[in-house]
């Protein structure tokens, strides 16, 4: 997960909607480059705390939906996918704001 107003970012996602998912994803493919070289299939998933994916995650997350609707043949499936993946965005995003308050405990 990236958070697209980090310092790093700010310039980036002023410029375009979803840079920082890009960079998190490129970082993650030079990453792990080793396991493409061995024949193994490789897909970066990035997303902001905003929301935005990497390009090449929505094309992933859509291609699965597909196939899923075509096992399920509810043509909904897509959206579902789609729908989940912004809820647990949202949940991580909820438990970030959480924890950024101090408790009385303290």
């Amino acid at each position: 997960m990236t958070h697209a107003l980090a310092d790093s970012y700010v310039s980036a996602t002023a410029r375009s909607g979803g840079a920082a998912a890009e960079q998190a994803a490129g970082r993650k493919t030079v990453k792990y480059d080793l396991l493409a070289q061995t024949g193994r299939l490789f897909q970066p998933i990035a997303a902001e705390t905003l929301g935005p994916l990497n390009q090449s995650s929505i094309a992933f997350f859509s291609e699965l939906g597909r196939k899923i609707a075509s096992i399920s043949g509810d043509n909904r499936e897509p959206s579902f996918l789609f729908q989940r993946i912004s809820i647990t965005i949202q949940r991580f995003n909820s438990i970030l704001l959480h924890n950024s308050f101090s408790s009385d405990e303290e």
